[in-house]
Formats: C-alpha cells, sequence, structure tokens
C-alpha cells in the first residue's frame, strides 16, 4: 500500500499512515497479504515463520501497534495464513532435509521415492509450471504444488494440524479479527497420490475437480471445523475468508456450512465475462448454493492473483475498461452478501502489461521457461500524490515500476473530483452502509431488455445494469441515488449502472 521506510518496499508503517484513507473509504475491514520473515520466492507466500514479521515490514510490535490503530479507526484486521505449504527455510523443512528418509521429521512434508525410471513420483504439476516435483540429494522427492521453495506440509499428521491450531492462537492473542486462508482447498491429498492422467490445473476456467487427488477434498473440511472453533473460542466477531478455487458454486458452499468458515471469496463472478446471461446466472447460482447453508455470498471483481478488471473488461481498451468497471462497482454493491475489494481498483488502476522482464518476480516467469508473466503486472504500487513515479509511495521509489500515465490517476488527482472512479467508490460504498434495502437480504429480478441487468432490493432501490450496445430508458423512479455515467435524455448509456429510489407503486413484474 504505501512504503514508510524508504526502501521501496510497502510496509507496516505505509500501511499505518493510510489508515485514515482507508477509513474515508469506507471499508470496514483490511486484509494484508503474508507479512511473515520469508525469503520472498513467491511475495512472502513462501514462510519462514509464522509467528513472526519479516524485517522488510517492520516488527512484531509495529504489527501490534497496526493491530491496534486499525482498531481506533473503526477498521478490522484480517491476516493471511498460508497453510498448504511452508518455506524452505522454514525450520521443519531444514530438519527434514538433515534428518533423512524415513525420519519423523520428513514425515512433516511429503516425501517420496521416485519411478525405477528416475521419474518423480507421480505426473503432478505445479501451478506456476513445471513438475510438482524436487529431488533431494538423497533420491527422495518432495511434493510442492507451487514454487520448489513452496514444499507441501502433510495434512495427515496430527502434529501440522496443532502447529496451526497454535499459530491462529498466536494472532488472535495479538488481537487480529480474522484469517484470509491461502490455497484452502489445497491442504489434504489423496493418499496414494494416483496420476492425474491429464493437466486438469488451471485458473482461468473452472477444471473438473470431481474426486481430484489433491484439490478440493472432502477431508479438508475436518481442519475448518477444528479452526472455527478456536476463532469461536475468541467470540463471536472473529472470522475466516477462504480462497478456495473450486469447480461450481455447491462445492464452495461447503466451506461456509455453519461449522466451518465464515465467507470464501466467489471467483465465478470474478472469472465471468461482461455478458448479462452469464452474470445473472453465476449471481442466482452463487446466492441459491451458499442460501442451502446459510452463508452469505460474496462478490469480487480483482485480486493480487488475477489481471486487474479493468484491464480484463477492456480488452486492450483501458478506457472502455474503466467505463465498464464503474458499471461493475455498482452492480457489484448492489448484490446481498458481501463485497471484497482489492487495493487499486477504486483509482481504476488497470494491468500494467509492460513491466521489464528484469524486475519481474513472479516465480511463474522463470517455471514457464519465460513464456508467462505471471501477476506481478496487478501488484504495481499504489500511486497517491505528485506527477511523476513513485508518486507519494515512498521516499526510495517503488519495487515495480508505477507507469508515467497514472499521475492521472493518483489518490490526490480523484480525490476532489466529483467524477473520478475514487469519488464513485466512496459514494458506493457510504449508500451501501446507509441504505436500508442495500447489504444483506433477498433480489428480484424484473422485466427487462436482454443486454440488460435489472433488479430490486427491498425497500425501494432498483439497480439497472446496460451491457448492450445501446441506451435503454430508465425504469419509473423517483430519484437517482447514483449512476455510474452521466444520463442524458432519462437513458442508461451502454456499459453504464445506475441505482434509483423507486417506491412501491412504480413496482416492476418479477422475472
Amino acid at each position: 500500500m504505501a512504503d514508510g521506510s524508504g526502501d521501496g518496499i510497502g510496509d507496516l508503517a505505509g500501511i499505518r499512515a493510510r489508515l485514515p484513507y482507508l477509513r474515508d473509504l469506507g471499508v470496514d475491514a483490511v486484509w494484508i497479504t503474508p507479512w511473515y520473515p520469508s525469503p520472498m520466492a513467491d511475495g512472502g507466500y513462501d514462510v519462514a515463520d509464522y509467528r513472526d514479521i519479516d524485517p522488510l515490514f517492520g516488527t512484531l510490535a509495529d504489527a501490534e501497534a497496526l493491530i491496534a490503530e486499525a482498531h481506533e479507526h473503526g477498521l478490522r484486521l484480517i491476516v493471511d495464513v498460508v497453510p498448504n505449504h511452508t518455506s524452505t527455510r522454514h525450520r521443519w523443512f531444514r530438519e527434514a532435509l538433515a534428518a533423512g528418509p524415513g525420519s519423523p521429521e520428513r514425515q512433516r512434508y511429503i516425501f517420496r521415492p521416485g519411478k525405477g525410471s528416475g521419474a518423480p513420483p507421480n505426473d503432478w504439476r505445479s501451478v506456476f509450471g513445471g513438475p510438482a516435483w524436487t529431488r533431494v540429494p538423497d533420491g527422495e522427492w518432495y511434493l510442492h504444488l507451487f514454487d520448489a521453495s513452496q514444499p507441501d506440509l502433510n495434512w495427515d499428521l496430527p502434529e501440522v494440524r496443532a502447529e496451526f491450531e497454535d499459530v491462529l492462537r498466536f494472532w488472535l492473542d495479538r488481537g487480529v479479527d480474522g484469517f484470509r486462508i491461502d490455497v484452502a482447498h489445497g491442504l489434504v491429498k489423496h493418499p496414494g497420490l494416483p496420476d492425474l492422467g491429464v493437466d486438469r490445473e488451471g485458473l482461468v476456467k473452472p477444471p473438473d475437480r470431481t474426486n481430484h487427488p489433491h484439490w478440493d477434498r472432502d477431508e479438508v473440511h475436518e481442519i475448518y471445523r477444528s479452526w472455527r472453533r478456536i476463532t469461536e473460542s475468541y467470540g463471536e466477531d472473529r472470522i475466516f475468508v477462504a480462497e478456495a478455487w473450486v469447480s461450481r458454486p455447491e462445492r464452495l458452499a461447503n466451506y461456509v456450512r455453519p461449522d466451518e468458515l465464515h465467507t470464501a471469496f466467489n471467483f465465478d463472478f470474478l472469472r465471468c465475462a461482461w455478458d448479462a446471461g452469464a452474470l445473472r446466472a453465476v449471481i442466482d447460482s452463487s446466492i441459491g448454493a451458499l442460501r442451502e447453508v446459510g452463508a452469505p455470498a460474496t462478490w469480487v471483481l480483482s485480486n493480487h492473483d488475477v489481471v486487474r478488471h479493468v484491464t480484463r473488461y477492456g480488452k486492450g481498451d483501458p478506457e472502455g475498461g474503466r467505463r465498464r468497471a464503474r458499471a461493475a462497482l455498482l452492480l457489484m454493491h448492489a448484490l446481498p452478501g458481501s463485497v471484497y475489494h482489492y487495493q487499486g481498483e477504486e483509482l481504476g488502476l488497470e494491468e500494467v502489461e509492460d513491466l521489464p522482464e528484469e524486475v519481474l518476480q513472479d516465480p511463474t516467469w522463470e517455471r514457464s521457461g519465460h513464456t508467462k508473466r505471471g501477476r506481478d503486472g496487478c501488484r504495481v504500487p499504489l500511486p497517491w500524490e505528485g506527477t511523476e513515479p513513485p508518486f507519494g509511495f515512498g521516499t526510495g521509489g517503488s519495487w515495480l515500476p508505477q507507469p508515467a500515465h497514472w499521475r492521472d490517476l493518483t489518490v490526490a488527482a480523484q480525490l476532489d473530483d466529483e467524477g473520478s472512479m475514487l469519488s464513485l467508490y466512496r459514494r458506493a460504498l457510504r449508500l451501501r452502509r446507509e441504505h436500508p434495502a442495500l447489504g444483506d437480504g433477498e433480489l428480484s429480478w424484473l422485466d427487462s431488455p436482454e443486454d440488460v441487468l435489472l433488479f430490486r432490493r427491498e425497500p425501494g432501490l432498483v439497480c439497472a445494469v446496460n451491457l448492450g450496445d445501446t441506451p435503454v430508458p430508465l425504469p419509473p423512479h423517483e430519484k437517482v441515488l447514483l449512476s455510474s455515467e452521466p444520463l442524458p435524455n432519462g437513458k442508461l448509456p451502454s456499459d453504464a449502472a445506475v441505482w434509483l429510489d423507486q417506491p412501491l407503486a412504480h413496482r416492476h413484474p418479477r422475472r
């Protein structure tokens, strides 16, 4: 978010300095990606010690001060927990290498002998490219579903489960309000480690994960039931957020049953095309599946692992992408449930697709043989102020270079501009908090043209989103509450959305 030490890397001091901005933006909580000691082979998701803070970011005392200050601003703090794998620098893995085959230390991870021909134990592939196995000098292989620096833990071992239960308590004792669970769908593996036979990985299109040997296995839910009992012992206001890439909403619902996790990111909505029929189907299936288990639906457009939605929606046209992103903002905030934002989307930032090769840090770049640039383009630091990089990020530059044209997208440039993306976000978040129709509850679809999404939230709010090529008349209403674009001649333009105050007398038929 911001750099307080002047080394070009965002840190806890930088976040503390920007807490008033987050408070005024209107969010309820802040999720921080891993802040633990790490070699940073994968942006901190290769954790070497789960009970401390990496010196790049500050100290444990700085973290405790950040938690306290966030609470003073009325913000809750969610931290990342990474239970699927550790770093190779973690004490446990160093002990496993030193102890050798068959040792208790190796049981904490997934070590196996290779096949007779010198091949790895099976055909599993790393998410980042290449095989999911690396051979150590004594001949055994260890599993890493991500980078070779991230060995997978063995969650069949009670010691592993007890360790992470203690890690949760460590941070809860320091006042954190909850945890985002990295790779929540990946902890448990089929005991036989069978071959996949085909490459069933990938995140762009939901893969078939029926009885998958290492993704979304039913046994993972026992772990989260035990975690839920821990958070409830600290009070009902501590929460979990699952990163669970699953094949369909019904599988996602399993993670948020009443005795498991509280919410889970809705990646079906994130991956959905800018198409009225497809979006309505995802909205209906998401709400329906989660209603069955009594959990709130969640909505998200971008995160640190995917191309920013301005770029996805724009398809080569950043301004067109921003226009659609403004409409998507109103659509998302009008839906029932919880909304998650990724830093910078409130500024309309696009994916930086032309980063110089020498600055790329995502392990995908190396593991793919320099064929996939990875996720660095969505992680470029925020522009805060000024006319030249690093735009107020810090005094020592920024760890990834910012485009010069972001001078027009800084917080300072947008803050007093009523037509800016930032102003639209602030108004939407304020209305979502204040309007009795928004937040939890139901929605009713109304009759509309094929390319228009039109629904009602009670009491008296109608959301219309025009995904077509031509303007459409506004439904009957008493006043416009918020619109993503100007509304000439009482019509909703293409790629625009509006919230309307519509009393009962003007209700449209339901579909």
